[in-house]
């Protein structure tokens, strides 16, 4: 199938949350590290999302070129090609971007889809994420509200983050502290400003201990319940029925969640969820397994010649396809997507 249209990506979310279920979102930085993911949501019969942080889009223009948003429209590109090979819907999306890469990644790309737009084309990306949270609430929804403006009329949908997520992702860094929790007053605020749906559509990133990275279950408090909290006192300003959750929520830094916790935000809205410390683990324990397993064949030990299958990229790549895209289908039976594309 081809990559998500709007109203096709507006469905996979309006679904998501009906049924109680997430996708996946997982992080790629290679054409390999996209088609483990699109194999493994293949795998499990799930449709899904992948995203490219600012860090990954820098590292697929090449490691001196640098170029953020030339690393993501090629990606993008790409994508758009081979997913037609696969049999479930892909959207495509950009991860944390902070306010001092705005106008040299999430603002160029949110352009380009304007522009094809215009031309009777589909947006390059589904959605674009803008990472205010270490800015203070007002500046950033300031921000966000004129992203979200701009999305609109390139049919993206933004994502935002209120609060902090923790630990440090692609050089963001969020101190484990108080803020890792959401209050439902800045739940409220964001609708009064974002709106809820007339200026837009916007996933939200309310945060409720998550922290980035690697992390022992226990180490971290996650309190799931936040995101409920939030939802029931937006919806009654709203004058929505008992239990409506006005917002569409994403689940950040969730490597070492018990998967108790995992399930228990479903119930409260989250339809995203990301993955990449698990993936990237995933992907590169087989190549460390071939490598020791196969040590004189891909090094030229002692004047020896090596084993050219041995140390072809294409060898090990295979192992790490496979490892990495058993982890996108696992985290697709995690979030109960697995099944419903």
């Amino acid at each position: 199938m081809p990559i998500a249209t709007p109203e096709t990506y507006a469905q996979m979310l309006d679904r998501a949350k009906s049924e109680s279920f997430a996708y996946p979102a997982i992080n790629v930085t290679s054409s390999q590290t996209l088609n483990a993911a699109l194999r493994g949501f293949a795998e499990a019969g799930s449709d899904g999302i992948v995203q490219v942080s600012t860090g990954g889009a820098e590292y697929l223009s090449g490691s001196t070129i640098k170029n953020m948003v030339l690393g993501a429209e090629a990606l993008a590109e790409y994508a758009h090609h081979v997913a037609k090979a696969y049999p479930v819907t892909i959207a495509l999306h950009t991860d944390h971007c902070p306010a001092d890469k705005l106008d040299t990644y999430i603002r160029p790309l949110i352009a380009i889809s304007r522009e094809r737009v215009a031309a009777g084309r589909e947006p390059l990306f589904q959605s674009h994420m803008w990472d205010g949270s270490a800015v203070e609430l007002e500046e950033n929804l300031k921000i966000a509200e004129e992203l979200l403006a701009d999305a609109a009329a390139a049919k993206i949908v933004l994502e935002v983050e209120i609060g902090v997520v923790g630990g440090e992702e692609d050089g963001v860094v969020g101190a484990i502290d108080e803020k890792l929790y959401t209050t439902p007053g800045d739940m409220w605020r964001t609708a009064e400003v974002l709106g809820s749906g007339e200026k837009g559509r916007y996933l939200l990133a309310a945060t409720f201990g998550n922290v980035h990275g690697v992390y022992k279950p226990g180490n971290v408090k996650l309190r799931p319940t936040i995101l409920r909290e939030g939802q029931d006192h937006v919806a009654q300003k709203l004058g929505l029925p008992a239990g409506a959750q006005p917002f569409d929520l994403v689940f950040h830094g969730g490597s070492g969640s018990d998967l108790s916790e995992i399930r228990e935000t479903l119930d409260y809205g989250v339809v995203k969820m990301n993955v990449d410390t698990d993936t990237q683990y995933a992907f590169t324990r087989p190549i460390v397994d071939h490598a020791f397993r196969n040590y004189d064949g891909v090094l030229k030990v002692d004047g020896e010649v090596g084993a050219k299958k041995a140390y072809d990229p294409r060898t090990y790549g295979k192992l790490a396809e496979t490892g990495m895209a058993a982890r996108v289908a696992q985290a697709c039976e995690d979030l109960r997507s697995a099944g419903r594309s």
